[in-house]
């Protein structure tokens, strides 16, 4: 199966402005890539790029908002034309937004969906027409260990990367025919901007550095899945395999219902 190498062309990064996206846009452009880095704060990325100055490779400022379809199918084309193929994207952009109390299924849910799962598919559909054409190419989406199965007061951002990992592990049997290598990163709690608001406790939190290594290490490796730490994915793994009665009550235990 493809692995990319900065010699085939760029790395495209979405959600590149903080936490893991421009931790791995900075690794890779350590690792010698062209990176191309989307975010909606444009000032943030130029902060990146001037970051990365001194690297082996380099990061690109390409400033965009994934939940527009057109502009995704633009950005792609664009840089394609600009810099030559993508030979690897990290579909990463995503966040979670609380619904209201009392307002199940509002604008946070609806926001939450409309960015981690359309805002994907609109930067994925462009990614798979080029590739495919050409027959080569690496794509990583991040979902989460969230995305095993229903967890307490994470209903939209469940629901959203539990959709990406099995779009995904659909989409795989299509793309491995023509030569383009598609993973899914599921991680647990990671120290960012994002994880910093909960209010709770997140058991094997990892610091963002060590996140980083662990993906673009995943990504020079065959696997489909890259996710971490491993007693979290298998545990969630295992406790999904169970009966819903004790899966139910030892979520419950585990978590104190929040």
């Amino acid at each position: 199966m493809y692995r990319a190498n900065p010699a085939e062309g760029a790395a495209w990064v979405t959600g590149a402005s903080s936490g893991i996206g421009r931790g791995v846009a900075l690794e890779l452009a350590r690792r010698g890539y062209k990176v191309l880095a989307t975010a909606r704060r444009a000032g943030e990325l130029e902060k990146l790029a001037a970051e990365a100055g001194g690297l082996r490779g380099r990061i690109i400022p390409a400033p965009g908002d994934i939940t527009g379809r057109l502009a995704m199918e633009s950005m792609v084309a664009d840089i394609e034309s600009a810099h030559g193929p993508i030979a690897l994207a990290f579909l990463n952009a995503g966040t979670y937004v609380a619904d209201k109390p009392g307002d199940f299924g509002g604008d946070g849910f609806r926001e939450t969906l409309h960015l981690n799962l359309e805002g994907t598919l609109n930067c994925l559909a462009p990614l798979v027409r080029a590739m495919s054409a050409r027959r080569k190419g690496q794509i990583a989406v991040t979902s989460s260990v969230a995305g095993y199965g229903g967890m307490p007061r994470a209903i939209a951002y469940s629901a959203s990367k539990s959709a990406l990992i099995a779009m995904c592990e659909a989409l795989k049997f299509d793309l491995d025919k023509v030569g383009v290598n598609l993973q899914v990163v599921c991680p647990g709690f990671v120290k960012t901007p994002l994880t910093d608001l909960n209010p709770y406790d997140m058991p094997f939190l990892l610091e963002l550095d060590d996140a980083v290594q662990r993906i673009c290490d995943g990504f020079e490796k065959a696997g489909f899945e890259i996710a971490f730490p491993r007693r979290m994915a298998w545990s969630l793994k295992f406790l999904n395999m169970l009966p819903y009665s004790v899966y139910f009550r030892l979520l419950r235990w585990r978590t104190g219902g929040a």
